[in-house]
């Protein structure tokens, strides 16, 4: 189960926002966390606490493919993004890197920022504790499960090796 209040966020939120250009001189994701969102939420790091829930609307994660976009939202505590919907590419990127995200639009839309949610990835159940409303996103598969839980496709693959 993931728990947190929520950070909202509108539509087509691109990766140049999530983590603009001038960042991307570092893979290191503490400092890609320090500069999350800050072309469009300022006081995004300083409200954000390890768990949050961010929420979004359509076409999430759009722009370039670049991997420090959903390595900077995990390094800065997000423990999942619900969103309407996500670019494709960004989608991969944050999967392979072990950020749980879902596809939800009622959530997405219902869903307020500040409020507390729970999110179950194996059922696919959101729980908004502060209204008391449940909503239903697909669950992640097992083996999807298995890849968040080792910290994303890297870790997953030596953790299979190191079992053979």
């Amino acid at each position: 189960m993931l728990k947190g209040k929520v950070i909202k966020y509108g539509d087509n939120v691109d990766t140049d926002v999530i983590i603009p250009a001038r960042y991307l001189n570092t893979s290191n994701p503490m400092e890609l966390a320090k500069h999350c969102m800050e072309d469009i939420d300022a006081s995004f790091v300083e409200r954000v606490e390890t768990g949050d829930v961010m929420i979004a609307g359509r076409n999430f994660g759009c722009g370039s493919s670049r991997e420090h976009a959903p390595i900077a939202i995990k390094a800065s505590g997000i423990s999942c993004i619900i969103a309407v919907s996500f670019a494709r590419i960004f989608y991969r990127n944050a999967i392979n890197i072990g950020l749980p995200i879902l596809e939800c639009e009622e959530a997405a839309k219902a869903i307020e920022k500040g409020q507390q949610v729970e999110v179950d990835l194996g059922s696919g159940n959101i729980i908004n504790h502060t209204t008391g409303e449940s909503y239903k996103a697909a669950p992640f598969p097992e083996f999807m499960q298995e890849l968040i839980a080792a910290g994303g496709l890297i870790n997953y693959v030596k953790k299979g090796r190191a079992q053979e």
